[in-house]
């Protein structure tokens, strides 16, 4: 795959040139009430933007920060950053001022965009007073030049700056379930290479609508969103909060939507309130009904035209899968990593497996190695970790692979399974080995449930922690509710203990009262579970928790 000359860039202005009035992008700015860019205009006020940063006659190659909720400055930063030959860092809008002021330092960033951010405050320490900074039109009051401000002021730059396949475009520093964020370093090649497989596996095109919501600065995001829009043409819609975001996604009507395991639950948890699960499944087996039915519902969800959805960042269960593709709505789950640009596996349409993340994408190879991880090799893979080279060594095999740290097998159709975390699997009293994913896997199916974890080290069998859904929470303290979830769950153990081997058997659930969140550091920015800070919180009370021989306890 020949990547010379279509880099980022090279697509940005192909657009810019061939569909300048098309909108590109639309931005709530409350009220109701949107920005339309077009192409043309986009392109343009990242031509300003690059040019006010040359006239900052930084270092060359400077790395330039970017933090922010998704929105189209965030987009137009990146490419203005290009422009101006430097290299963008993008951090997550949730982080504390800690690991702001860590990323800012390590990365050395020679200035910061700021955009539309929930808590400011709690950022700001984070930022050195020394840092220039420029603020987008949705950040919150500050006292930085505004983008507004800098489009106004300066030309446009007039060349097309072209960047060379191998220069470094972006510093991602990964969401860190554990210890701290490692600087992956991708090269506009890494981005080229990944955005142009995934356009032939996803099959888009000019026509096509997504809605962008998802950290931007995660690679999932990146890739399938922003990348693919510029490879594609495609038009971007912005989510405004979590409170607009059914009218965003009503005004979005996205044809391509990809969403994390948390959030499937969540919006399938919505429907089952106004519509049980028992009556659903009813309705679904009445022919003509079902129709009816299964429009309804993804009218409701704002899905009713997405012909591609998908899932990623973490497994999702079984039974949540099964439950959307009996709406018709075919939900395909892929497997990638920051280290690669997220760009591994994807599962197709018409070939996927329940419980399997699909086929390598195209160029990517793949083997198990003798202890049962998954390595992966492909142009997308990243270039290293920034000042790590250490670390670096040890994330590759001496032939170039990338160790995904992920336990794996593949299926007679090339399909890969994952089958736990490498260094997630614990040893019970007993000495025997267990892999706690494929049990959360199986107990996520209960609809009750919202985020679970396995955990046991040194105990004689394997326990569960688990949160229950949003809107059952406030039920806790209610004794007939109790009694209820305890029958409930006590059918779940049973179930659960006959599908796996005696030594994976649960020896009881515990309902926790706590909410694991971004803002408690239980999870991490992309709302996966930080197994070791959950087991932490707990440690204490686990020895008392088997003393009771109960199988549900309230914690």
């Amino acid at each position: 795959m020949d990547t010379t000359n279509k880099l980022p860039l090279d697509m940005v202005y192909h657009w810019e040139k061939t569909i300048p009035d098309s909108v590109y992008m639309t931005q709530p700015i409350g009220n109701g009430q949107v920005v339309e860019y077009t192409w043309k205009r986009a392109v343009d006020e990242a031509r300003r933007v690059a040019s006010y940063l040359k006239s900052l006659n930084l270092p060359e190659k400077s790395k330039i920060g970017l933090i922010s909720k998704n929105c189209a400055q965030w987009i137009m930063a990146d490419w203005a950053i290009w422009m101006a030959g430097h290299i963008s860092v993008p951090l997550y809008p949730t982080l504390n001022a800690d690991t702001v002021s860590y990323i800012l330092d390590h990365s050395e960033a020679k200035l910061l965009f700021v955009g539309k951010l929930d808590d400011w405050d709690m950022m700001k320490p984070g930022v050195p007073e020394s840092l220039r900074c420029v603020s987008f039109p949705l950040s919150p009051p500050t006292d930085f030049d505004s983008w507004d401000d800098i489009v106004a002021k300066y030309p446009p730059l007039e060349e097309n700056v072209k960047r060379d396949p191998d220069e470094l475009a972006t510093i991602v520093y990964t969401s860190g379930s554990t210890g701290r964020p490692k600087g992956v370093m991708l090269s506009f090649n890494n981005m080229a290479f990944a955005a142009i497989g995934g356009a032939e596996v996803l099959g888009v095109g000019p026509k096509d609508r997504m809605l962008s919501y998802l950290p931007l600065a995660h690679v999932f995001e990146r890739t399938f969103v922003e990348l693919a829009s510029i490879y594609n043409g495609f038009t971007l819609y912005f989510a405004e909060s979590l409170d607009t975001f059914v009218q965003d996604l009503q005004r979005a009507q996205p044809t391509l939507f990809l969403s994390v395991p948390r959030l499937w639950v969540k919006f399938q948890h919505g429907v089952l309130q106004k519509l049980p699960k028992e009556k659903l499944e009813k309705l679904l087996k009445i022919p003509v009904v079902n129709k009816l039915i299964k429009k309804k519902v993804l009218k409701g969800l704002g899905l009713s035209n997405v012909k591609l959805a998908g899932s990623g960042s973490a497994p999702l269960s079984h039974d949540v899968l099964d439950w959307y593709r009996a709406l018709g709505l075919e939900l395909l789950e892929g497997y990638g990593m920051s280290e690669n640009f997220a760009y591994s596996h994807m599962n197709k349409p018409g070939r996927s497996r329940t419980g399997y993340v699909g086929e390598a994408a195209p160029g990517v190879e793949v083997k198990i190695s003798d202890e049962g991880e998954v390595l992966v090799k492909s142009p997308a893979t990243m270039v290293g970790y920034y000042k790590d080279e250490e670390k670096t060594k040890e994330t590759f095999t001496e032939d170039g692979f990338l160790k995904t740290g992920d336990k794996g097998e593949i299926d007679e159709m090339g399909r890969l399974k994952l089958t736990g975390r490498i260094k997630e699997i614990f040893k019970t009293s007993k000495g025997k080995y267990i892999a706690p994913a494929p049990i959360e896997n199986r107990l996520m199916s209960h609809d009750s449930i919202e985020m679970v974890c396995v955990s046991g080290a040194n105990q004689t069998q394997p326990f569960a922690l688990v949160m229950l859904s949003e809107e059952l929470r406030p039920k806790m303290a209610d004794e007939s509710f109790r009694r209820e979830i305890e029958e409930s769950f006590k059918q779940l153990i049973k179930d659960v203990n006959k599908t796996v081997d005696p030594h994976e058997q649960l020896a009881f659930i515990t309902v926790v009262s706590d909410e694991w969140s971004i803002e408690n550091n239980f999870l991490t920015p992309t709302l996966k579970l930080k197994r070791n800070v959950v087991e932490d919180a707990y440690l204490d009370k686990v020895d008392a928790w088997y003393a009771k021989r109960q199988p549900v306890i309230w914690q």
